[in-house]
């Protein structure tokens, strides 16, 4: 790249050029004709922003909390697999710059290194989760959690929307499989293999239920978050079982085709844990800091992105992700503030309205 990134398209474009064809097709690609991926990212663009004016704006701060946890800007890292794709330092890289950052790093239970690799190369206060797959087998389960625990990982996040794999073309058509020098680190039986059947015959669990949740709070008493809500009734659901967290996701449009928008179904989930101490969040076709602002102006209390820290990573590495973050909380404070906001608390539904509120068979109508 001879110009310095200025976009995350940017950062996408270089990783494009540079990673092996299957590696940037497994991350880039969605599940069959990739509506829901297209959706992810178009939808953000049917919510316009209606700025206030004559506002102070001198003193503005991005910082927020999460599970009462705090962090310097409501922007963090989705968990998204196999790092090591994209740079060597795979995880640790990624989880250096979140450190450096002042931001929350979930890791993936398909990590290229183990809980306890990442968790020695940051500063122990740094802000960890971990990204579970519950196992059939409990004994399994249960050992990835006393692990996240001994790592010092402050919460799990348990994924609900992969009980089979989607169906990913980029990577049928490619052929991918993980590369010989690569494993799934935080399974003991995969550091002998050579990665080549991780990626289709993982770890699914076609019978998880809600009995799995309460299992795992019987055996941790780290906050779980549930990743993949996507109905009211879930949502109610988990509330009933005591999650403290719910991530509004789709999967990065990799599993479910024809799905909306998880910005468009984030309102449905906002009013479904209304008045309960259940925090809303949202991730999937964040690309910019006006995207992140009509994310927390719906309602979200942060936001995790995936994809684009993977173009930083190929991009530099730990300061190829730190690139991404820094950008991405430079546009969110300038959105803020041209918008007429001084913290995130003030960010509210007021700010935005659907672009067809502004057609002008409507506007006209009122002259």
């Amino acid at each position: 790249m001879n110009n310095i990134p200025a976009t995350i398209a940017d950062f996408e474009e270089y990783a494009r050029r540079t990673m092996s064809p299957g590696a940037f097709g497994f991350y880039i690609g969605g599940a069959d004709s990739e509506v829901t991926l297209r959706r992810n990212l178009e939808a953000y663009n049917n919510l316009l922003l209606r700025p206030k004016v004559m506002v102070d704006v001198e003193n503005v701060t991005v910082a927020t909390t999460i599970l009462g946890e705090k962090i310097s800007s409501p922007i963090c890292v989705a968990p998204t697999a196999y790092h090591a794709l994209a740079h060597h330092d795979g995880e640790k890289a990624t989880a250096k710059a979140c450190a450096s950052v002042g931001t929350c790093f979930c890791q993936s239970t398909n990590s290229n290194f183990t809980m306890e690799q990442v968790a020695s190369s940051v500063p122990k206060e740094a802000l960890r989760w971990f990204q579970i797959y519950v196992q059939e087998e409990e004994d399994v389960t249960r050992k990835l959690v006393k692990d996240c625990e001994k790592a010092g990982f402050k919460a799990l996040v348990v994924t609900l929307d992969r009980p089979r794999l989607g169906k990913r073309l980029h990577v049928l058509r490619s052929g991918f499989t993980l590369p010989k020098h690569l494993s799934r680190a935080n399974f003991q039986e995969d550091k002998e293999n050579d990665g080549s059947d991780s990626y289709y015959h993982g770890e699914m669990y076609p019978g998880m239920t809600w009995k799995d949740i309460k299992f795992l709070k019987s055996i941790t008493k780290l906050p779980i978050v549930v990743k993949g809500i996507f109905r009211e009734e879930d949502a109610k659901l988990a509330i009933q079982h005591g999650v403290n967290g719910i991530i509004v996701s789709n999967h990065g449009g990799r599993q479910l085709d024809s799905c909306p928008a998880t910005i468009e179904i984030l309102p449905e989930i906002i009013a479904a844990c209304k008045g309960s101490q259940t925090e809303v969040y949202v991730d999937g076709g964040i690309r910019t800091g006006v995207d992140v602002f009509k994310a927390l102006a719906i309602g979200a209390q942060a936001v995790f992105i995936g994809r684009p820290v993977l173009w930083g990573l190929a991009y530099q590495g730990e300061n190829g992700v730190k690139q991404v973050l820094n950008m991405l909380n430079y546009d969110f404070r300038l959105a803020m503030t041209l918008a007429g906001c001084v913290n995130v608390q003030e960010i509210d539904k007021s700010f935005i309205a659907p672009a067809e509120r502004y057609s002008f068979s409507r506007t006209l109508a009122r002259l």
